[in-house]
């Protein structure tokens, strides 16, 4: 049964919910599926024909890393910890740029239909293939999360069946994907991305909207400042710190330059362009506008910090376990604490009025800090009710900053958008799986089947990569269901990423810029290297040393080419 929560939750979704939801989902799956219905050759199929323009490219591009763990998870982010996570995004314009004078020159002028091609002619097919094989399975995974990610938020909040969501959200993404390969991913993109853009518009101007009526934008912002949400940059070298200017600068450009360089799922969109002009100008465009859009959607989780600033807020914003407290002997102890939240949280709602009606400087800094001390205070009792909780059920995952957003658009949003916003939080987990599909499908059908089984006729490859293409769709509803959920959920993809991105990258640097690099010790070096990099990160989550993972993808670089010279010295006898 689909439904298996509360009659309250699902009342929330009123008849206008479901008609603007499943209306608008079922119109991008036809309208993908229809348009891209005569698809002929496996060129056609996996290339798109080259029919892209730059905007189309550019839009793809964002609406493949904006998947729906970015519009539940980065408000989210925001509202717990201000807007220093937007620094994770600095090193992305320099990637952008790279990419655009060198990756893509090279890729385009070689004909390839995977960047994995390319490694074969530079050193062998071995280098090659096991290059694929680390993307398959650093893909595989995150194909998995980005359908469970939403699904998960979605059936705690409205008591839907997880794994029929996950089955449901597969489902749609395999229908045009498998239908239509790449072009198909492309066209449905644009129209996600104008569905994802008018949803979070709509909700910023709510949220400003909602807010008392003597709190205007620049109120919000001056309340979010003195509450420090507002600090944009750390300049610190502090490794207990993930998000630093020096992390985002480095750490993101290394993390960007294998994500948008050596990443199928992203190549496959910018190789769709016309032109090698084209193509640059759609990356230049997402290099342009990514730090601006996370801008406005870390502003958004900013601004639902504010909301709740005067209006009541839950102990914790996870209806599941809330639930599960509730039903156990701890339930007094809870219900005293949220009496506590409620106390502290109607003196906070006090000062803040007092804060933007007083225009003494001194005076509103006095207020600033008690009602800092005041959100301390709150928080504590958050984290004492995380521990109850764990009592409760010790399993129980008590973080909560994934279900901030989602919370607020049910409980706060009109009826009517509430279904958009929830079709923009399912279209991006669409957008960006449709995406990993298709390069999961084609890297398997083009770098692995096609190349050790030669021979076969055209028509029989189109059906090899529709084949994979699904069977990844059912492998990455399968991972859906079997995820577990992590500390905050656009970090676990990110995670997972740059585990696997590091070693990738310096395979790809190796090949463009080290000739006298040979094939077998970057083949036997990306063995190495892939274990020693697991390694940092397992001894950084067991707190053994700490490394913030947007290092490993500068440490897996590096040491991939330095593992690759100690090899050449040592073996003799050059294979290439």
């Amino acid at each position: 049964m689909l439904f298996t929560g509360s009659i309250n939750t699902i009342v929330n979704m009123a008849l206008i919910d479901w008609i603007v939801l499943l209306g608008t989902l079922l119109f991008i799956v036809l309208y993908g599926t229809y348009k891209t219905r005569l698809q002929g050759s496996v060129t056609d199929y996996i290339s798109g024909g080259h029919k892209n323009n730059w905007w189309t490219i550019g839009l793809s591009v964002m609406a493949t890393q904006a998947s729906a763990i970015t519009f539940l998870s980065t408000p989210g982010q925001a509202f717990h910890d201000g807007m220093g996570f937007v620094q994770f995004y600095f090193g992305l314009p320099i990637a952008m740029v790279i990419i655009s004078l060198v990756f893509l020159p090279i890729y385009q002028r070689l004909n390839v239909l995977t960047a994995y091609e390319y490694l074969e002619q530079r050193f062998d097919v071995k280098t090659r293939t096991v290059t694929a094989i680390f993307f398959l399975m650093q893909r595989g995974l995150s194909a998995g999360i980005t359908i469970f990610a939403p699904a998960i938020i979605l059936s705690a909040v409205l008591g839907w069946s997880l794994i029929w969501l996950n089955i449901i959200i597969g489902v749609l993404v395999i229908i045009y994907t498998v239908s239509g390969g790449t072009q198909a991913v492309s066209i449905t993109q644009k129209q996600q991305m104008a569905v994802i853009f008018g949803g979070m518009f709509l909700a910023f101007l709510i949220l400003l909207n909602y807010l008392p009526l003597d709190v205007g934008f620049d109120q919000a912002l001056q309340i979010a400042g003195a509450q420090g949400k507002m600090n944009l940059l750390d300049f610190s070298f502090d490794f207990n710190n993930r998000y630093t200017f020096w992390s985002g600068i480095i750490g993101g450009t290394f993390l960007s330059l294998a994500y948008f360089g050596t990443d199928q799922s992203q190549v496959q969109r910018y190789l769709t362009g016309r032109t090698t002009r084209q193509s640059q100008m759609g990356l230049i465009m997402n290099g342009m506008l990514k730090i601006p859009m996370q801008f406005f959607i870390l502003l958004i989780g900013v601004l639902v910090f504010v909301f709740y600033q005067f209006n009541e807020a839950p102990l914790n914003f996870n209806p599941s376990v809330v639930e599960e407290v509730l039903e156990s002997p701890y339930r007094q102890e809870y219900l005293n604490m949220v009496d506590e939240k409620n106390t502290i949280q109607a003196q906070i709602h006090e000062r803040q009025l007092e804060f933007v009606q007083n225009e003494n400087a001194l005076e509103k800094l006095v207020l600033g800090k008690e009602i800092a001390r005041l959100n301390h205070d709150e928080k504590q009792i958050r984290t004492a009710s995380k521990a109850l909780i764990k009592k409760a059920n010790p399993s129980a995952e008590t973080n909560d900053k994934d279900y901030v957003f989602i919370h607020f658009i049910l409980t706060q949003m009109p009826r009517g958008l509430i279904g958009l916003l929830l079709a923009v939080i399912i279209s991006a987990a669409m957008s960006s799986t449709a995406s990993e599909l298709n390069a999961l499908g084609t890297t398997t059908a083009v770098d692995l089947y096609r190349r050790h089984t030669p021979g076969k006729p055209p028509e029989h490859h189109l059906k090899a990569t529709r084949f994979f293409t699904f069977i990844w769709g059912v492998i990455a509803i399968l991972v859906a269901c079997g995820a577990p959920l992590f500390d905050n959920l656009i970090q676990l993809v990110n995670i997972v990423g740059s585990i696997f991105y590091g070693n990738i990258l310096g395979i790809f640097l190796s090949a463009f810029f080290i000739k006298s690099l040979p094939s077998k010790p970057i083949f036997y070096g990306a063995l190495i290297n892939q274990a020693f990099v697991v390694t940092l990160f397992l001894l950084d989550h067991y707190k053994v040393i700490t490394l913030p993972y947007l290092w490993l993808n500068v440490i897996g670089c590096i040491s991939l080419i330095l593992i690759a010279f100690f090899l050449k010295i040592f073996l003799k006898k050059d294979n290439r």
